[in-house]
């Protein structure tokens, strides 16, 4: 089912003849440019779309286009450093791999850690735990996809298990009346979203802590009837919490960033009311918030949608952590249109 024996990606680049040139720039090109040096592995470029094409230097590369990256080079090896599930972002990386070795090389999001054949076969046995408790066929295919992908940073194996929101919310099954905590709410896309799979709902809490998200949050739900939006960060108790703010997806835990005010759900929530469905997108909070939820999960069982892409763990700290509060959740994996794997998340209902 998962074979580790072959080399990952890390070992073909320090092995490779191909120049290595970089597809994208920002804190991905970072992360992964750092990687490269740390094993000794040379990079000779960094090419962006045609559009950010600028006269600017970075790490020690002038920008270029792909055109001139492919009269410079040739034949090379290209390294997508950014994440994107935008269509024609997609088309372009695919147009792109057909001419040339491409690869969007797995990096976690928050901590730090490389999915090598080291962390891989040291933690089989987690992976192989969390497989076997899958309730279909689609989880298990999708799980092992996303293990091939970090190990290789093959993005097939992502094109390979692609879902969309129709076949998630298939797997919930809402009830009108249903009422739906969101934490990491952003602007509000994941509120519209079960809005628009559960028009007749009954109530919404919504969380999001960086302040100029939030505002925009309350901005493009203000029609809706009880929704309830909380300038505060998910967490595993109420006593605020140190946030990196980015005005994006990309707020995150940090000792390095601000106090700000934090909500566990058993805190938010009186002990009676059930939650119908709760989901996390928290930037790598998601097992303090699980914590945070404690008394909830295990009165009430709520369905939950958890993304598992931002720490290196996650693929199995996540279900173990919430599979010790209620064994008798079954457990699913669907990934929707992303490179690198983000929107990937674990479902229990």
């Amino acid at each position: 089912m998962l074979d580790f024996s072959k080399p990952n990606l890390w070992e073909h680049l320090q092995s490779t003849h191909k120049p290595i040139v970089l597809y994208g720039m920002g804190n991905g090109a970072d992360s992964i440019i750092s990687r490269l040096d740390a094993q000794n592995i040379p990079h000779r470029g960094v090419f962006v779309s045609d559009g950010f094409v600028r006269d600017k230097i970075f790490h020690g590369h002038k920008l270029m286009s792909y055109d001139d990256a492919k009269a410079q080079f040739g034949d090379m090896i290209v390294l997508v450093s950014f994440g994107s599930s935008l269509p024609d972002v997609l088309t372009n990386m695919m147009r792109i791999a057909a001419e040339q070795e491409l690869y969007a090389p797995y990096v976690p999001v928050i901590g730090d850690g490389d999915f090598n054949r080291k962390y891989a076969t040291e933690h089989y046995h987690n992976f192989m735990w969390v497989h076997d408790r899958f309730s279909d066929s689609l989880s298990r295919r999708t799980y092992e996809n996303i293990l091939k992908y970090r190990y290789s940073g093959d993005i097939s194996y992502l094109l390979a298990c692609e879902t969309d929101n129709d076949e998630i919310f298939s797997l919930l099954h809402l009830q009108n009346n249903s009422t739906f905590m969101d934490l990491g709410a952003y602007r509000g896309d994941t509120v519209a979203e079960f809005v628009h799979y559960c028009p007749n709902y009954n109530r919404i809490y919504a969380l999001e802590p960086d302040r100029k998200t939030f505002d925009k949050l309350c901005q493009n739900t203000a029609s809706l009837h009880d929704m309830h939006a909380i300038n505060a960060a998910a967490y595993s108790h109420s006593h605020g919490v140190e946030f990196a703010m980015r005005s994006g997806r990309n707020s995150l835990v940090s000792k390095s960033g601000c106090m700000i005010p934090s909500r566990s759900i058993d805190e938010i929530l009186p002990s009676d009311e059930h939650i119908s469905l709760i989901k996390m997108d928290i930037e790598g909070a998601e097992i303090p918030a699980i914590e945070g939820a404690e008394r909830t999960i295990k009165m009430h069982k709520p369905k939950m949608r958890i993304s598992c892409y931002h720490r290196i763990d996650d693929l199995f700290a996540i279900p173990k952590k919430v599979l010790s509060l209620r064994p008798d959740y079954k457990l699913y994996m669907r990934h929707r249109a992303y490179v690198p794997d983000w929107d990937t998340e674990f479902i229990f209902t």
